[in-house]
């Protein structure tokens, strides 16, 4: 008596390939254990098995035709194959042949940039309203991870800073004096005449890089938050400096390589400094990122190396702009941020009502 056997053909077996999608690139694992394949989207819309003549089979898309930027509408594995949805079709990549042509391998785990805001939120009530036990949490935790929202620390600004001033950090004075209001109607701080102090949409930045030495972390406390919009963006530049390290290698070397100027021009206050966007420490790790456009003047590379300098600006930020590496929140009256300016970029998105959030700026006091 014969028994058939239990094992499944291998071409017949569910394949175990699994497709993530990132900002600009397919993350392809095609087996647990194995380096996870890298396949950029423009490379797979232009090797799309589809796209080649229907008698001769022979190729007809130039590279030439493919937009840098193409994005696929969904990616799934059905079975052995690979399916791509584009805004103008289909393509469907056999597993096998995406392991005979693959050009990335991911050795080391590539982490894009963090964007749960959850994870970097501290709530006072869980540390008994004690702001000296909110003021060194947070502080460990922005050290950590460049950023902390910390929920309902109270109103008392002054309170705050004292709190964060017995941990080591001094308040930095610069030209908007001591303490910030960002407000429509501020009347309370010197040079006014900048955007923190409108309801306009202020895209990421990181502040006073015209300064040799910006200011090392910054608080924002709300007050009051606006009737509509107001909604604060953080990013962590340092983990995004990383990422296009790992995607864009040239790109990282041209921002680290090439001098902008930024100028900041008021009515009482004017300041120039000439600096790389991303600032290396002598072990070739990022030390700084100096980042605001509303301060750029204009750029002067030589004629053969500006569009270069253009694509790899570009592509930053397209990395720090793309929402999944984004921290987003709203500042209820009470909370506040607390974040590294040197290794943070930070935003906030137009309003409308009488938003009232109060900014400070801190160092380390050397040891």
């Amino acid at each position: 008596m014969s028994h058939a056997s239990s094992e499944v053909a291998p071409s017949a077996r569910a394949s175990q390939a699994r497709a993530e999608r990132r900002a600009d690139h397919l993350r392809l694992v095609v087996r647990e254990g194995a380096p996870a394949l890298l396949f950029h989207w423009f490379w797979l819309k232009h090797n799309a098995l589809e796209a080649v003549h229907a008698t001769t089979r022979e190729r007809v898309l130039d590279p030439r035709d493919v937009p840098l930027d193409v994005r696929p509408r969904a990616v799934s594995v059905d079975d052995h194959t690979l399916v791509i949805e584009w805004p103008d079709g289909v393509s469907r990549f056999p597993i096998a042949w995406l392991e005979e042509h693959a050009y990335g391998r991911e050795e080391t785990p590539l982490v894009p940039p963090p964007h749960d805001v959850d994870v970097i939120t501290l709530r006072a009530l869980s540390l008994d309203g004690d702001l000296a036990q909110i003021a060194r949490a947070a502080l460990t935790q922005a050290r950590r991870d460049r950023a902390v929202v910390v929920r309902g620390a109270g109103l008392d600004t002054e309170a705050i800073i004292d709190a964060l001033a017995a941990l080591g950090l001094s308040v930095r004075t610069t030209h908007f004096g001591r303490i910030e209001d960002l407000r429509t109607d501020n009347t309370t701080n010197a040079n006014t005449d900048q955007l923190g102090y409108t309801d306009a949409t202020i895209d990421l930045h990181t502040d006073q890089p015209f300064l040799e030495h910006p200011p090392r972390y910054q608080l924002l406390h709300g007050i009051r938050a606006a009737d509509e919009g107001g909604e604060s963006v953080v990013v962590d530049a340092h983990a995004s400096a990383r990422y296009l390290r790992a995607v864009d290698a040239d790109s990282f070397e041209v921002l680290t390589r090439t001098d902008v100027t930024f100028h900041r021009k008021q009515k009482g206050f004017e300041k120039i400094l000439r600096s790389p966007l991303l600032r290396l420490d002598e072990a070739g790790e990022l030390a700084q990122v100096r980042h605001s456009y509303f301060t750029f003047a204009p750029f002067r590379e030589p004629f053969d190396r500006t569009e270069r300098f253009y694509r790899a600006y570009q592509r930053f930020a397209r990395i720090v702009h793309e929402p999944t590496h984004q921290w987003r929140f709203v500042l209820e009256p009470g909370d506040f941020v607390l974040y590294d300016n040197h290794l943070a970029l930070h935003a906030r998105t137009g309003f409308r009502g009488p938003r009232w959030v109060r900014g400070v700026y801190f160092d380390e006091v050397p040891t």
